[in-house]
């Protein structure tokens, strides 16, 4: 019998041509407009109900909150059952209350307490989806595949980005009930798309019986590989710090003085940044000192923030954020690559769901973090701050974690087995 088929099977490049990928890869585009449209219908409605920056804040703590509180169990649940079955039923609940929240939009009985309500489900729903889907991938394509695979699916998410913000933001002129109702069919439809998902290699699901030492292996495992610990560690410092998607509705209206729209096109800038990265990943994966272009793509972000962070002019401004997303791509990309191949298959969900409280962190906690300050600053002094915190971050996580600093390759550590 002929192997060749097997070996093109086997060839990275091939890996868009792959039907069961290419589910996975437009499941991910659909959930993550889903989810993008309803951040900006929720962004936008917060602010309209409210004019208080401090709210916005307060989306992002709420939503990020439930990811905290479910940590342990949505890691378990990842390693321990069909990661399909996890994803889908997520999904579906996540259509229902995007659904819910269309039907309170066009009652017009919405409050910000009711806000607050359906983006904690959210938050809660995304706790099991987010580390279950990255755990999916490697069970999807070849380990010699992972690392395009892994930028292309990030270019997926970035897709999303670009075309779900525009979405929201042009849709939102016919209501919020009409957002969240798009919203809705989309996280339908990325759950039809996993049910119809066939897998190359079965998962390795975990054996042993839940206990505390299985609950918190994932933390466990981290902390004992420098390398991952530094990697997703950095994430949450520089972006909690340098985060500033939470004031963009402000920047919208009262710095640049533009509308819904305008909000729509700076939330996609940086997504226009990582999706051409990310895209350019896939084709030329990165092979040598991928720790000091970590570390690299981290100080430009810092850099990037400050320049959004005086800018007055839209275009600058978009400028600033292509930049921002494209710097951030290239550590994503590292830091999850770094994540799946270090990480054997039976732990791989509870490490990605420690993994996803820190990117969770990085982001809704850093929206807290920034409408605090801008509270307390103004915007342009909170983003400034988070700029210059950014880069005193990459300073001194490249003295704490210099076998992070130093990693030449991805592919330098080879994990066993471990339940």
């Amino acid at each position: 019998m002929s192997t060749a088929p097997a070996q093109a099977a086997d060839e990275p490049q091939t890996v868009f041509r792959d039907p069961a990928f290419r589910h996975f890869w437009f499941a991910r585009l659909c959930t993550t407009i889903a989810y993008q449209i309803f951040t900006v219908a929720v962004g936008w409605q917060m602010y309209d109900l409210t004019r208080d920056p401090f709210m916005l804040g307060m989306v992002g703590l709420v939503q990020f909150l439930p990811s905290i509180v479910l940590l342990l169990m949505s890691g378990h649940v990842a390693d321990r059952f069909d990661r399909r079955i996890v994803v889908r039923t997520c999904q579906v609940l996540e259509a229902l209350i995007a659904a819910l929240m269309a039907a309170a939009s066009f009652s017009g009985w919405v409050t910000s307490e009711h806000i607050f309500l359906f983006v904690a489900a959210i938050g809660g729903c995304r706790a099991f989806e987010t580390p279950t889907l990255q755990a999916l991938l490697p069970s999807v394509v070849t380990s010699r595949q992972l690392p395009r695979a892994v930028a292309l699916s990030s270019s997926a998410g970035q897709t999303a980005i670009i075309i779900g913000p525009a979405l929201g933001g042009f849709a939102y002129v016919a209501g919020p009930g009409v957002v969240y109702s798009i919203s809705a069919a989309l996280f339908a439809i990325a759950a039809i798309l996993v049910t119809t998902l066939k897998l190359r290699q079965a998962a390795q699901r975990m054996t042993a019986q839940a206990s505390l030492k299985t609950l918190f292996a994932g933390f466990a495992y981290i902390r004992s590989h420098q390398v991952l610990l530094g990697a997703v560690s950095l994430d949450l410092f520089a972006v909690l710090l340098g985060g500033a998607t939470a004031l963009l509705p402000i920047y919208a209206r009262d710095i640049l003085h533009t509308g819904p729209w305008g909000l729509g096109l700076l939330r996609s800038a940086p997504a226009i940044g990582a999706l051409t990265t990310a895209l350019w990943l896939a084709r030329n994966p990165l092979n040598r000192r991928v720790g000091r272009v970590m570390f690299t793509a981290v100080a430009i972000f810092g850099l990037a923030t400050m320049v959004f962070g005086v800018s007055k002019w839209l275009p600058l401004s978009m400028a600033a954020l292509v930049v921002l997303g494209a710097s951030d791509m290239i550590s994503v990309v590292v830091r999850q690559t770094l994540v799946q191949l270090d990480t054997p298959d039976d732990m791989r969900g509870r490490v990605g769901a420690v993994n996803s409280v820190f990117i969770g962190a990085s982001n809704q906690l850093g929206e807290f973090e920034s409408g605090v300050t801008a509270a307390l600053l103004g915007p342009v002094g909170a983003v400034l701050l988070g700029g210059v915190g950014t880069l005193i971050v990459v300073v001194a996580w490249m003295r704490l974690f210099p076998n992070l600093t130093e990693r030449d390759r991805l592919h330098d550590h080879h994990p066993a087995k471990a339940s």
